[in-house]
């Protein structure tokens, strides 16, 4: 299974380490960790190990959310597709789909927490339509070589 990262935390996390691999339009990022548990569950926690000043017992309730383990089991994936470098939204939204895309067809990557970066823009001469499927094919080659590149290295001993 994949999922998203979609809190601010998890991509500092991720970012703050040194990119796993690079392309020419592309950074690719990891972190052998899980999400980090939401803000409720780190809150129910504390309170649960809190002793009461009355002396009562505290009622510990269960958490909604599920803890995560130490080890991560499955992917989670994070796009960074700033403005500066894909001005056009639906430029933004392909290229965002495509490295959705690249992920789902490669079940074998390693578990944790992954970032793809935008850090150059696609040329506008070369590819001047914003949803083009040279664009497209472009992208999805370049991820799919970039994807590769860290699967081989992982099997390498």
């Amino acid at each position: 299974m994949i999922g998203r990262i979609q809190r601010p935390v998890d991509f500092e996390r991720v970012l703050a380490r040194p990119s796993r691999s690079r392309s020419a339009h592309f950074a690719l990022h990891h972190l052998p960790a899980n999400p980090a548990p939401s803000a409720w569950v780190a809150a129910r926690l504390r309170s649960a190990q809190a002793e009461l000043s009355t002396g009562d017992a505290l009622v510990i309730h269960t958490p909604v959310e599920p803890i995560p383990p130490a080890a991560p089991e499955s992917c989670w994936v994070g796009m960074v597709v700033p403005k500066r470098h894909a001005k056009r939204s639906v430029t933004r939204q392909l290229l965002k789909r495509q490295i959705r895309a690249a992920f789902a067809e490669r079940p074998g990557m390693p578990p944790g927490l992954w970032v793809v970066r935008l850090r150059s823009p696609f040329d506008r001469q070369k590819f001047p339509s914003a949803a083009s499927d040279a664009l497209r094919a472009a992208a999805r080659a370049e991820l799919a070589q970039l994807l590769d590149r860290v699967l081989k290295a992982e099997s390498a001993p």
